[in-house]
């Protein structure tokens, strides 16, 4: 359920970075074109983003702690905008996906991206209840 909560999260959050046009990203929809197939095709990009921060991003961030430790966190505003370059590789195999303009349109979506979730996990948190 986290899952296709995350996936919906992020759907929305690539969408929103996609109307700004200053980031040069853009969604290419599946063949017809029409909106269900655009929401389809957000929802499918979402989930390779999730599963490529779920297993591309946390084997960099084992492997590159010490950076993250040495620049207080800041190298994970860079490994954004990768992992989103990366879903725009992956998805770049078919004739649908995302695609960006460059490496720092992709850092910048990436943040913006985060800084969505961020907010959206904070809305979407169940709140724990006070035992007496």
């Amino acid at each position: 359920m986290r899952f296709l909560v995350r996936v919906v999260v992020n759907a929305f959050a690539i969408w929103v970075v996609s109307l700004i046009s200053a980031l040069q990203v853009t969604i290419t929809p599946f063949a017809p074109g029409g909106d269900l197939q655009v929401v389809l095709t957000l929802l499918a990009v979402a989930a390779v983003f999730a599963v490529v921060n779920a297993i591309v991003g946390t084997a960099i961030r084992i492997v590159a702690f010490p950076l993250f430790v040495l620049t207080l966190g800041l190298a994970s505003l860079l490994l954004n905008g990768i992992l989103l370059w990366v879903t725009s590789w992956v998805t770049g195999f078919w004739d649908w996906g995302l695609e960006l303009g460059g490496f720092w349109s992709a850092v910048l979506a990436g943040i913006l991206i985060s800084i969505i979730n961020w907010v959206f996990g904070i809305v979407l948190r169940p709140q724990r209840r006070k035992r007496r």
